[in-house]
């Protein structure tokens, strides 16, 4: 199955991942690179910014940061022909360092790129940014499962 050209958005997305509204965190893929790299957007709402900064600000929580950059991710393992259906599994991110907060309307533009790869489990280094200002990085590990229920 081929799913078209990049940029890749809303339906072919969910044929990809099986996450949905509120809680698919990507917009948008915009490069992908396959068993290599992958680009993907989000765009933060007021909705989702609900954590209260000092000076009366909102920002989003940093597991929902956490959790875009292993659905990005997650799109670069699924995408691929021999994977479709498959569920992942987000096992964990290590060295995670959260830098600045994310505001509602940010563009968070994540790269991931592959550190590891076997046939059911690997590793991805995550970076999340807004313009050119680093937010976040980690690397997330992961595994595959079996077919998604239907």
């Amino acid at each position: 199955m081929t799913h078209g050209p990049l940029p890749w958005k809303g339906r072919v997305i969910e044929t990809i991942l099986p996450h949905r509204a509120p809680f698919l965190f990507v917009d948008r893929i915009d490069a992908l690179e396959p068993d290599r790299r992958i680009v993907g957007t989000r765009v933060w709402s007021p909705a989702e910014a609900v954590i209260s900064l000092p000076d009366g600000s909102r920002a989003v929580p940093v597991a929902y940061l956490a959790e875009c950059m292993a659905q990005v991710g997650a799109v670069l393992i699924l995408a691929k022909p021999e994977n479709l259906g498959k569920l992942i599994f987000f096992l964990g991110i290590d060295h995670a360092r959260f830098r600045a907060p994310v505001r509602p309307g940010d563009e968070l533009r994540v790269e991931a790129t592959v550190r590891r790869l076997r046939s059911r489990m690997g590793a991805l280094g995550g970076r999340a940014l807004v313009g050119d200002r680093l937010i976040a990085d980690g690397e997330m590990t992961f595994a595959l499962g079996g077919e998604v229920p239907v």
